[in-house]
């Protein structure tokens, strides 16, 4: 922040997501003038969404304005709108409602679904990226519960009942283990005209297994996990195309089903007005301290940013521990910069990885141990339960998933028409 003692600098972050506001908490009340910009009013704590999107929560539990979060704060402001370009010559972000100037700029628009320019998947199938996609997946769910009580053929019922996720990684398994959790309890509970028999959860992964950014121990526990629950597994398998109703692989077979669920592939949310030398893989490259080639005043945090080193030659994962640790380093050099002092480089600390796949069942690793079952899942509760900003959602979480436990029912499960996806083929 190379500024006079008189001079504030003017610091806009575009992004609320964990980097955004790992940054503005260790930027609280110094001499930074922080402008927050992003399409929603709230975070959202992004690994739970899968509950909402099953019914588990609800989603004001998983979602936090950004005004209440930062309501002390004398040097935040929040704006909420998208940056439609930046303009790098004068330092200014543009929206639709007028141009904002910066002297610093930092970039955490995190990561978007990667259909691999696929337009039939794009437009026929549901992410889980935000709280939108979360309620539409949950609305679509429970409508084709709803639809399949219409249907006297027993085989249009199974297209209905028929969910297909792409993605083997922690949210495809997460997703998955839910789904077969409302399989067992909830059809037979509140669905009693419809046998949950005709119901199948299918998991189709690219590679040879799922879970792949973790240890074999927790894939292979996270694969039997899967199967006893009743999950069918299909690996080594690509998706070529999805028309609403008719899924054709790449080996040439073909399932009909009326939701096929993407967690296949992310890449970064990139904005106009960046060099495209500055870009690799969708994601801007960024040197060690997180500023991007090419550019003195403009960082990127996070999923959008790509650090090359000999470890990662792709760039650190696209997880929540890297944006978190990449903000943490970056407002120690924010602050050290007005003092005229050396910016530290980042490094990122692998502390694990975790997936929970149900009841009582998650797969842990944390350093070099390796954890599954019971004990790997009060480890998931308790780290994501602690990650959670507010005391009121923490609470609400909690008694959420204890009223679950010892009920075996789902609380929220509202069908809100306007938010059910309309691609589908009538059935």
């Amino acid at each position: 922040m190379e500024t006079s003692p008189n001079k504030t600098t003017e610091l806009i972050i575009i992004g609320g997501g964990f980097a955004g506001i790992t940054l503005i908490k260790k930027l609280k009340n110094k001499h930074v003038n922080i402008t927050l910009f992003d399409k929603f009013n709230f975070h959202t704590f992004q690994p739970l969404l899968y509950q909402v999107a099953t019914g588990g929560l609800q989603s004001n539990s998983i979602g936090i304005p950004f005004r209440k979060i930062f309501k002390k704060y004398k040097n935040f402001h929040f704006r909420m709108e998208e940056i439609n370009e930046v303009d790098t010559d004068n330092n200014l972000v543009k929206t639709q409602a007028g141009s904002y100037r910066y002297d610093l700029l930092v970039i955490a628009t995190g990561s978007e679904p990667n259909y691999f320019g696929n337009n039939n998947i794009s437009a026929n199938s549901i992410s889980l990226k935000n709280i939108n996609d979360a309620l539409s997946l949950r609305s679509t769910v429970f409508k084709e519960f709803e639809n399949a009580l219409f249907k006297i053929n027993v085989e249009e019922k199974k297209v209905l009942l028929n969910f297909v996720i792409v993605g083997g990684g922690p949210t495809g398994v997460e997703i998955a283990g839910a789904l077969a959790e409302l399989k067992r309890h909830i059809i037979p509970k509140e669905y009693p005209e419809l046998n949950p028999d005709l119901m199948n959860i299918h998991l189709v992964q690219a590679g040879n297994r799922i879970l792949e950014n973790m240890s074999e121990n927790a894939s292979n526990k996270a694969l039997q996990y899967l199967k006893k629950m009743g999950v069918l597994i299909k690996l080594n398998t690509l998706v070529k195309d999805f028309d609403g109703v008719k899924i054709l692989f790449g080996n040439g077979e073909m399932l009909e089903a009326a939701t096929l669920i993407w967690t296949g592939g992310a890449k970064g949310s990139l904005i106009q007005g960046i060099n495209n030398k500055s870009v690799a893989g969708n994601r801007y490259l960024v040197d060690e301290f997180n500023l991007i080639i090419g550019y003195g005043n403009i960082y990127a945090l996070g999923d959008i940013a790509s650090m090359i080193t000999s470890e990662y030659p792709k760039g650190y994962p696209m997880i929540a521990p890297v944006a978190i640790q990449q903000a943490k380093i970056l407002a120690i050099n924010l602050i050290d910069r007005s003092k005229n002092k050396q910016p530290v480089k980042f490094y990122y600390h692998h502390i694990g990885s975790m997936a929970t796949i149900g009841r009582n069942k998650a797969v842990a690793d944390i350093f070099s141990l390796k954890f599954h079952g019971v004990f790997a899942w009060y480890i998931w509760m308790f780290l994501h339960l602690f990650g959670l900003i507010g005391f009121k959602n923490k609470f609400f979480v909690l008694i959420d998933w204890i009223w679950s436990y010892f009920t075996y029912e789902k609380s929220f499960q509202l069908i809100i028409n306007p938010l059910i996806k309309k691609f589908r083929k009538n059935l």
